[in-house]
This record gives C-alpha cells, sequence and structure tokens, in this order.
C-alpha cells in the first residue's frame, strides 16, 4: 500500500504574527481568509521561516502593526494547546499576502501548522477566501481528473 497526501496550497492574509520566545523575532505569522460577509477569519499559521529571514520579517511586519487585523474569528480563542503566551499576537494592517502549503482543514481551519511557500505580491488580500479550501478530492473523483488530463491512468 502506498499512501498519498495531496498537496494543498492556499493564499493567506497575514493578520498577525507572534513574537519567538526568545530573541525578539517574528515566531510565527498568522493566516486568515475571507468569508462571504467580508470578514477576515484567522485559519491557522506558520512558523517555518527560516532563522536567517526573522529580522527582516520581523521589521517588515512591525512596519505593519495595527488595525484592522482580524475582524472575524481571531487567534487565541480555548484550544488544549493554548498557553498564556500564545494569546499574545500583533494585530496587522491586512496588506501581506503568502502561500501555504498544508494538508487537512477541520471546521474552517488548517488541521496542523502550514508550510510558508512564498510571498504573494502579486494577489490582493481581498482575493484571499475561504472558498480556497474545498473539500480534497474523493479517489474517484482523483482518478477522473487524471483519465482526463492523459487520456488514461
Amino acid at each position: 500500500m502506498v499512501k498519498v497526501k495531496q498537496r494543498r496550497t492556499a493564499d493567506c492574509v497575514v493578520g498577525g504574527f507572534r513574537y519567538a520566545a526568545k530573541g525578539g523575532v517574528v515566531g510565527s505569522l498568522l493566516l486568515g481568509l475571507y468569508d462571504e460577509a467580508g470578514l477576515l477569519n484567522h485559519v491557522g499559521y506558520t512558523s517555518s521561516i527560516a532563522s536567517g529571514d526573522k529580522p527582516a520579517w520581523t521589521k517588515e511586519l512591525e512596519a505593519l502593526k495595527g488595525a484592522p487585523g482580524f475582524t472575524g474569528d481571531a487567534p487565541g480563542g480555548p484550544s488544549r494547546w493554548a498557553t498564556e503566551r500564545s494569546a499574545e499576537w500583533q494585530p496587522l494592517k491586512t496588506e501581506l499576502v503568502v502561500e501555504v502549503l498544508y494538508d487537512q482543514v477541520t471546521a474552517g481551519r488548517f488541521r496542523h501548522g502550514t508550510k510558508l511557500l512564498r510571498r504573494r505580491p502579486d494577489k490582493a488580500p481581498r482575493q484571499c477566501t475561504m472558498e480556497q479550501l474545498a473539500p480534497p478530492l474523493t479517489p474517484a473523483q482523483l482518478r477522473q481528473l487524471l483519465e482526463d488530463q492523459d487520456g488514461g491512468i
């Protein structure tokens, strides 16, 4: 048996960030997507920023501190993983868009942390919507997609 995971990506607005526990640099980016009502909802985070890039990211993020941040669901709600420090985050002006890799979505949130792939200066924040999180393809849908593209498996 071979397990094959679908690689899925999403373009997300960086609605806030958390500082790392030590060093005064960014530890994680807080990711958001707009819903049908136009509210930016927190959908997860990414902490896969290379150590050498963190000072530059921190400088850029600190320049974006301010409202509105998340206008819908915000980070810091009850969680079995929550700590006092995890509730502390900095809201940002909604100008920065990044593409992340994820594997699963549960209840409108990334199930696990995501991997930062790249910045998306070509993408407007309002283009980052919940519609990107469509359910993964079923095996039958995936097979049909492959047949349509390749003329057969």
